[in-house]
């Protein structure tokens, strides 16, 4: 009985993600929030390929490694899910996996050796929800150990890690889609997650406005730092990488092997509100 109600939950889950993936695609149709600069087709076709790359990794690495941590974690009763136990416990484990990648994105940015990697993700000249899958797929690996030190100290089981998982993923692509809230939701939303028009401002050439709105899950990390900007009109904004390089960097085969170049850009401190810096 707990075998099959385990199978409809999974189901269940499945379903309500796929959902989730063809309203963001009627969304970015029917309320476009940018003009799209490039043809869309060879773009998000590029971006899918990388995507599936990723895939890849993650399911032939990434995915073994932090489910064995996480079942670890359920076996010792180790990690903040488990000191704290209960719903509590859950709660604060998702926010540590949640705030783990909002420290992880800064250092994106501001570790020369990690931006080669990320910046893969940020040369893209227009923004969508196919712009969510552009990243390197080695990428995945670069950030592995980070990951494992999330689901280490978080605490989390197995079914958490997979719903932290899912919340992610559907994040990570809501906040990429080409989609306009009404100004009513975008105040409302913006104060509890990340959303297209606050991560459009994190996607501009503009470093000023690049380093802020870093959060890719809970945006209360940008307001609880001093980083969240909002209010900048989307129309302001040129999206991706302003160096010599971007331009063929954005094809497949120069996304791929940019990393493996000198950088075109130096990774710049970040100064916080209270005065403190990251890099």
């Amino acid at each position: 009985m707990a075998r099959m109600a385990g199978r409809w939950l999974k189901l269940a889950g499945m379903a309500f993600t796929l959902g989730a993936v063809g309203a963001i695609a009627v969304a970015e149709r029917t309320r476009p929030l940018r003009r799209q600069t490039v043809p869309a087709l060879p773009r998000v076709t590029r971006n899918l390929m990388m995507g599936a790359m990723c895939l890849v990794v993650i399911a032939a690495i990434e995915n073994p490694a932090t489910r064995a941590v996480a079942a670890r974690n359920s076996r010792k009763r180790r990690g903040l899910q488990h000191a704290l136990g209960g719903i509590p416990g859950k709660a604060a484990a998702f926010l540590a996996m949640d705030y783990g990648f909002y420290l992880w994105h800064v250092a994106t940015h501001k570790v020369p050796f990690l931006w080669r990697w990320h910046r893969v993700h940020h040369v893209d000249p227009d923004m969508d929800a196919s712009t969510a899958l552009r990243f390197h797929f080695l990428d995945m690996v670069v950030s592995l150990p980070w990951r494992l030190v999330q689901v280490r100290l978080s605490g989390v089981d197995p079914a958490m890690l997979a719903r932290w998982q899912r919340f992610f993923f559907l994040s990570v692509l809501f906040h990429h889609s080409n989609t306009r809230l009404s100004p009513a939701w975008e105040r409302a939303l913006s104060r509890l997650i990340t959303t297209p028009a606050m991560h459009g401002v994190h996607h501009a050439q503009d470093w000023h406005l690049m380093d802020s709105n870093w959060s890719s899950g809970v945006a209360l990390w940008d307001h609880l730092h001093g980083t969240y900007r909002g209010e900048v009109p989307q129309d302001a904004i040129t999206i991706g990488v302003d160096d010599p390089c971007a331009a063929q960097d954005v094809p497949l085969a120069g996304a791929l092997k940019a990393p493996l170049l000198p950088s075109p850009r130096r990774a710049r401190p970040l100064r916080l509100a209270d005065g403190a810096r990251i890099g």
